[in-house]
């Protein structure tokens, strides 16, 4: 194969010399510079390489299959000799491979199995922009390898569109840019007609492209489901002569020739291979394609881009408990990239199908800041430690969320240690909800039948009519295995879910056939693995609703095929103000669950909040996990149970359960303001969050030997709040922020302190004569406002100037107030005047 020219050929040597100096460094390359197949090529001879391996991590299995199979050509060689792939479910390496393009978890794996690395001398992260989670994980592992175990490691990440400036300093790393190859894009925005669905729209953005412009046209879009509805409705543009023959006047046809192809994740890999080879015959091209196509795959051919703006990307999905991929508008970065497709071999035309007023973001956000992390938190805890540099850190509330679902799975310890069944999990390379389902299956029949509950779940629904019952899902996968599937399921929606089944089955050796009939209970009983806090239980008073193991509660819809089960186990849940939607379940078994999970079921003494009479009750309690079975009343209430029941019944009502003096909530008020006036005073933080979030430490002993949420009076509250704060900070609230100021008048008078206002300060305009100027607090810092007040009491003006008080608006005010209040002072120079609080000031 001839080698061609690229853009980034000419920093080859200043990328070999940094990394002979430096061990990381940061390559900003834009799509077409060739940096995802010519640096791993031009770092094989590298001294510092010692004829180690590089491993290149590519974040998507199709571009990790192409940039593999050019790098091969250009060896003259096959894949799987000098240059290699392995992404999941498929390998091709060999002894003497010295190349691994690997997708993301694929790198996890080999940093947690091997953490030397042994025979790797460079790790390459390309389309690093793209933030995906094992993206980051796998360099803060990188990192954590470099620093500790392999100095010599080279570490280069490389993107297309980053903040090449602040990755560089994250990881203290010299950075590089490279320019690309490309020639002028004309932008437009293709309008959409009124009411007009998205692949309506997008056909005619194609229809126009193909009369208008020469080349190929490659169309983003979100996801498959829209590949497939768009390809439809242009298989009348190759077959239907209609659309060639009779153009609209004056507009030029549509060639005859038309090639329509897909570009997706799943298809594949021949049919991945010939969307990158040019059409044989020359004819033109329709690609229809996800945003797999933004990078590290070329498309020859291609002059204009169809833009939907859309794509599908992970997020939390709390009805679910995993991430699912939603569809989100691009970023304007990506926008961009896809725009620049169409000027890779000649001038191009990108048509946006968004409205020119619409602004998007201008960069993608890390998917470790949406997405659910239980399986990070399972990398983390497996790696034994959670110190790693993460470009970006992740969410605290998520990891812990995470953390509790871990231990529900018995993957981690209290002390968020992994457990042998941990590791287990973690070797199967899944969600570790599915990896402890498919661990806990037993024999010939349920094993197999995991595996398909698996590709279920993994995968988008089958059926096209609403039903909650995962059994209709199942049973019409083993009717399509057999060769009659309903007519309300995708037939090619089964087939891949039968394709991820067959792929557990081999990888986990398992050679005994799915079954095509199982047990009413059979679903639910290894469901219930993978969401122990959703396993539910009928209420004994209301059949439609369920008490989850989690503590929430939740309910069938009315025409719901799982009517009457007294125990079912939810995959997905539609979360809402009050109970939780069951949006799709199976039945379980009891006894399964007591076989399974007997530490769950027990039997003691609690203490709950009775609300009627405002205090505490002991009952004798039979739970599975947080579902009550049955009560009956139980001795004295503990008086440790007790204090740790009243702390939590102010944890769910709030604060304002509690016997809050107006003098302690201008207390906190005090110590709220002087925490942001003064943050150098780093006082403890007083707000309703985080008192709650502390209620174990500065409440629960004051409950001691308490059955009553009453019994706990002002005096002990205040005790117990200002515990928090030690006697030296308490002596600055006092002084910075007081309760009282004294006044000329020579009395004292109180500041009130309101929440979100300044402070206040309401006093009887008489008192303040011979002050010039407004008073102020936290060492100067903070002007009072001012109430100005009549004899009377009623306010008459309010100020944080009182010189322009003086000034300006006193003369007025003395004209109106002398009048009605005849009896007490209105000098006309109230700077000099007497102070006074008396309607008659003595001499």
């Amino acid at each position: 194969m001839v080698r061609p020219d690229f853009p980034i050929d000419a920093l080859l040597p200043d990328v070999r010399a940094s990394l002979a100096a430096h061990p990381r460094l940061v390559l900003e390359a834009p799509p077409g510079a060739g940096k995802t197949t010519q640096v791993p090529l031009a770092l094989l001879d590298a001294g510092w390489l010692q004829g180690r391996r590089i491993v290149m991590l590519e974040p998507r299995r199709v571009a990790a299959r192409a940039a593999a199979g050019f790098m091969a050509q250009q060896l003259g060689e096959a894949v799987g000799e000098t240059v290699g792939y392995r992404i999941r479910f498929d390998s091709r390496i060999s002894a003497r491979t010295r190349i691994e393009v690997v997708t993301e978890g694929i790198l996890t794996r080999m940093l947690q199995d091997d953490p030397l690395l042994e025979g790797v001398g460079a790790l390459l992260f390309d389309e690093f922009h793209e933030r995906h989670l094992a993206g980051d994980l796998g360099l803060a592992l990188a990192l954590d390898v470099q620093a500790g175990l392999r100095e010599d490691l080279r570490i280069v990440v490389m993107s297309a569109t980053l903040d090449g400036e602040r990755l560089a300093g994250f990881l203290d790393a010299p950075r590089l840019s490279s320019a690309g190859r490309s020639f002028q894009v004309e932008v437009s925005h293709f309008p959409a007609r009124r009411e007009e669905a998205p692949e309506h729209h997008a056909r005619r953005a194609a229809e126009h492209a193909l009369r208008e412009h020469p080349g190929d046209v490659l169309v983003f879009l979100p996801g498959r489901r829209e590949i497939d509805r768009l390809a439809a409705m242009l298989e009348s543009l190759r077959s239907g002569p209609r659309s060639r023959t009779m153009p609209k006047p004056g507009m030029p046809p549509i060639p005859a020739a038309i090639e329509i192809l897909a570009l997706h994740g799943d298809l594949p890999v021949e049919q991945q291979a010939r969307v990158l080879q040019p059409h044989a015959d020359g004819d033109r091209r329709v690609v229809l394609a996800t945003n797999v196509a933004e990078s590290s795959v070329t498309l020859p051919g291609v002059r204009v881009v169809i833009d939907s703006g859309l794509a599908r990307e992970p997020r939390h999905d709390p009805n679910s408990g995993f991430s699912r991929l939603d569809v989100v508008t691009v970023a304007l970065a990506s926008a961009d990239q896809r725009a620049g497709r169409a000027g890779r071999v000649a001038a191009g035309w990108a048509y946006r199908l968004w409205p020119q007023s619409q602004r998007l973001e201008p960069q993608r956000r890390p998917e470790i800041a949406q997405v659910e992390l239980a399986s990070l938190a399972l990398e983390l805890a497996a790696w034994g430690s959670d110190a790693l540099r993460f470009p970006d850190p992740p969410p605290a509330g998520a990891l812990a969320a995470a953390r509790d679902l871990l231990r529900r799975l018995g993957a981690l310890e209290d002390d968020h240690r992994i457990t042998a069944a941990g590791r287990r999990m973690l070797a199967l390379g899944t969600h570790p909800r599915m990896a402890a389902m498919l661990l806990a299956a037993a024999g010939d029949a349920q094993r197999p039948l995991a595996c398909d509950l698996v590709a279920l779940l993994e995968a988008r629904d089958p059926l096209r009519g609403r039903s909650d019952a995962l059994a209709v899902r199942w049973q019409a996968l083993a009717a399509f295995r057999h060769g009659r599937a309903p007519a309300d399921a995708h037939r090619g929606a089964l087939a891949a879910i039968d394709a991820a089944a067959a792929q557990w089955r081999r990888r986990l050796r398992i050679a005994a056939p799915p079954p095509a009939s199982v047990p009413a209970h059979a679903l639910g009983d290894l469901l219930a693995h993978a969401f122990p806090d959703r396993i539910a239980r009928q209420h004994p008073q209301d059949p439609y609703r369920y008490q989850l193991a989690n503590g929430r509660m939740a309910r069938l819809f009315d025409d719901s095929a799982l009517y009457g089960e007294p125990w079912l186990v939810a995959s997905e849940l539609r979360f809402e103000a009050k109970d939780a939607l069951l949006l799709r379940a199976a039945p379980v078994d009891e006894t399964a669950l007591r076989a399974a999970f007997a530490p769950r079921f027990r039997e003691h003494d609690e203490t709950r909040w009775d609300p009627a009479r405002r205090a505490l009750v002991a009952e004798r309690v039979r739970r599975f996990d947080g579902i009550v079975l049955d009560s009956r009343p139980g001795a004295r209430v503990d008086p440790q149970q007790a204090a740790r029941a009243l702390t939590d019944v102010v944890r769910q009502l709030g604060l304002d359960a509690l016997p809050w003096s107006d003098g302690l909530r201008q207390w906190r008020e005090r110590g709220r303001c002087l925490r942001e006036w003064m943050p150098e005073l780093d006082l403890p933080d007083l707000s309703d969050e985080a008192l709650l979030a502390t209620l174990d430490d500065w409440l629960l002993p004051a409950f001691a030997g308490k059955t009553r949420l009453d019994a706990l009076d002002a005096p002990a509250l205040g005790e117990a709040l200002r515990a928090g704060v030690d006697w030296h900070l308490r002596r600055r609230i006092d002084l910075l922020a007081p309760e009282r100021i004294a006044v000329p008048s020579g009395m004292q008078r109180r500041i009130d302190y309101a929440h979100g206002a300044a402070p206040v300060l309401a006093v009887k305009l008489q008192e303040l004569f011979g002050l010039a100027d407004t008073p102020r607090i936290a060492d100067g810092r903070v002007p009072l406002t001012l109430h100005l007040l009549s004899p009377a009491g009623r306010p008459l003006q309010v100020t944080q100037d009182l010189r322009s008080f003086w000034e300006r608006t006193w003369p007025e005010v003395r004209g109106e107030m002398k009048g009605r209040y005849p009896k007490h002072p209105w000098p006309e120079d109230p700077w000099n005047a007497a102070p006074t609080h008396r309607a008659r000031p003595r001499t």
